[in-house]
């Protein structure tokens, strides 16, 4: 979301200067990549690139894609193959040794439902949503583009008719939480990205002591939305915390009355006050939480664990599985940066299913698959 976020403010900033865009959207790739299907770019007529859709190896030539796309007021699908070794093609060394199907749509403010409005629609909401893009691999066919959006129990917006067959398709993606590219039908040469797209991380922070500000600075390079809460009004400040999306200074007892827990929350406790800390793990044991970070040594969770059965309050294995205590991945964190790099490594490893371990040790492709299915029901 963060990507989507950049591009959407980077195109209301064209807007207001009156600059052509084009937006460009890995829509598929065969074999390796730096980005996988979905990543995306925003071009405006001058030449200012957001996001990013390789590690800078293709941005310069689909640049020039791009401001084509502009001047001719059209969507154009384009192919790199990056294992290509000849000194001709963009491929040149490159390494990755794959093959990205990249489109290049033109926005027209003038029509309903543009890929921008359609994208727009993910920040209404803090809701799971699909975005499906349609194009099509044959040489010089016309491309449909980025064209539906669909969120439960809301209004499914497009801009071509032919898509309202795919509906099925992106309820299923949203009940698997998993983006496929599919061929539509065996008369057709299109095929559809139904992609799959969460809100941001929502990163609840009890603590505002001077080890929160650099994990704050971490999360907001990410995209995260962050909220920090605790009792000392001198220290849970705008002025220390300037990236922060929320600041409140708060009772442990009152800490959950502004807060939406769903399953893109993640909590950290973090005060280095005792007492605070077991207040607002009391409240957590009531809700059903989905990650809880405790800062300090395993010994202060067992403390607490005591004094919850002291209480009558029993701590079940399911609610264990969620609290991660000490916080962060072991990376031989010192300082207060390298605690919270430790931390937000963690957040980001459990948020992907993943274990945080080397890549050196993992065994097939570092990126999640997109699945790929070849003809639609």
């Amino acid at each position: 979301m963060k990507e989507i976020s950049d591009i959407l403010k980077a195109y209301s900033e064209a807007q207001n200067e009156d600059k052509k865009c084009a937006l460009a959207t890995v829509v598929k790739v065969e074999g390796s990549s730096y980005r996988q299907a979905g990543a995306r770019m925003l071009v405006t007529e001058d030449g200012f690139l957001t996001g990013a859709i390789s590690g800078g190896c293709l941005e310069g030539d689909a640049l020039r894609k791009a401001l084509l796309s502009i001047h001719q007021k059209q969507n154009k699908l384009v192919t790199y193959n990056t294992s290509n070794e000849d000194e001709g093609e963009v491929g040149l060394q490159l390494g990755c040794n794959g093959i990205v199907h990249i489109l290049f749509e033109y926005i027209d403010n003038e029509i309903a439902n543009n890929p921008i409005q359609l994208l727009q629609q993910l920040e209404l909401e803090r809701k799971e949503a699909v975005i499906v893009t349609v194009f099509s691999l044959k040489r010089n066919a016309s491309q449909i583009g980025t064209t539906l959006f669909f969120r439960k129990e809301s209004p499914i917006l497009h801009h071509n008719n032919d898509v309202l067959n795919l509906i099925s398709d992106a309820k299923e993606v949203l009940e698997t939480k998993t983006s496929i590219v599919k061929k539509l039908h065996s008369e057709s040469d299109n095929e559809a990205l139904i992609e799959y797209i969460k809100p941001p991380i929502s990163l609840i922070i009890a603590g505002a002591g001077n080890d929160v500000q650099p994990l704050v600075k971490m999360a907001n390079v990410l995209g995260w939305k962050i909220t920090i809460q605790e009792g000392r009004a001198t220290h849970a400040t705008k002025k220390r915390f300037p990236k922060a999306d929320h600041i409140f200074a708060i009772k442990a007892e009152d800490f959950l009355e502004n807060i939406v827990i769903d399953n893109q929350t993640y909590f950290l406790l973090m005060t280095h006050n005792y007492k605070y800390d077991l207040g607002v793990l009391k409240l957590l044991l009531e809700r059903d939480f989905h990650y809880l970070g405790i800062l300090g040594p395993k010994s202060k969770f067992n403390r607490m664990l005591d004094d919850l059965l002291i209480e009558g309050i029993t701590v079940n294995e399911e609610q264990l599985g969620k609290i991660h205590s000490p916080v962060g991945l072991d990376i031989g964190a010192e300082t207060s940066e390298e605690i919270a790099l430790s931390i937000i490594s963690e957040i980001k490893a459990f948020a992907s299913e993943r274990t945080g371990t080397s890549l050196k040790y993992k065994e097939g492709k570092i990126h999640n698959e997109i699945h790929y299915e070849a003809i639609s029901k």
